[in-house]
């Protein structure tokens, strides 16, 4: 802990706005995946529970859950589910749920981009803190004794190489957990897609078998 806090120390004023940057960048890292993990959680009880009401052709329950659960997967489905009321065309419901998985993207993606904006942002303060360190090593080291300067010259540029150091330290895991959270959720937006298009292809099938089946005559006679 005291080689850190002198290591610290020794940076100089740019450590700080750097423990700054990655203060923030975890701070969504840990909010970013709170929340993708419990969409992720709430999207398979959602499905689990709306897949066999559209089997059994029970809309009712569909919108019934959706009204009561907030959930994308929920949101997806039971879109589809209503615009059966406008259109029962494949084409139709199909783009009133992309619509809805795209608004559940922007939702999902919400403030992970930042990651990668801080990483850059921690390696140029690391970056530009060394240089106006070497400027302040140079400049003392000018007006030295000439028996000193060496010593001088190479403690000065060690201590502002820490903030090249910390600066990397804060980016490269800010990149990672970008990069981890970037997956799950793609993860998640693929299942969306998946349920979406069971949904649809089982909606169709439904559009189709409705269409398709003939009105029994109203005037007909039983035959002997």
């Amino acid at each position: 802990m005291n080689t850190i806090l002198r290591f610290f120390q020794d940076g100089g004023l740019f450590m700080y706005p750097i423990a700054l940057v990655l203060v923030i960048g975890l701070a969504i890292v840990i909010e970013r995946w709170i929340f993708l993990n419990a969409s992720q959680r709430k999207n398979r009880r959602a499905y689990e529970a709306i897949m066999p009401m559209l089997q059994k052709k029970n809309f009712s329950g569909v919108l019934k859950v959706a009204r009561d659960d907030t959930s994308s997967m929920s949101a997806v489905l039971a879109s589809g589910v209503e615009s059966m009321q406008y259109s029962r065309r494949r084409e139709d419901i199909e783009h009133v749920m992309e619509e809805g998985v795209m608004e559940s993207m922007t939702r999902l993606e919400k403030r992970t981009g930042y990651l990668a904006t801080l990483a850059n942002i921690a390696t140029l303060l690391g970056l530009l803190g060394t240089i106006i360190g070497l400027i302040a090593a140079f400049t003392a080291v000018a007006n030295a004794d000439p028996t000193e300067k060496a010593s001088l010259l190479s403690a000065s540029i060690s201590v502002a190489m820490n903030t090249t150091a910390f600066g990397l330290t804060s980016a490269i895991p800010l990149l990672l957990f970008h990069t981890m959270l970037q997956t799950k959720t793609n993860e998640i937006v693929d299942g969306l897609e998946m349920a979406g298009v069971k949904c649809l292809n089982l909606l169709s099938r439904i559009g189709a078998a409705t269409s398709n089946a003939a009105p029994a005559p109203s005037g007909a006679t039983a035959t002997a």
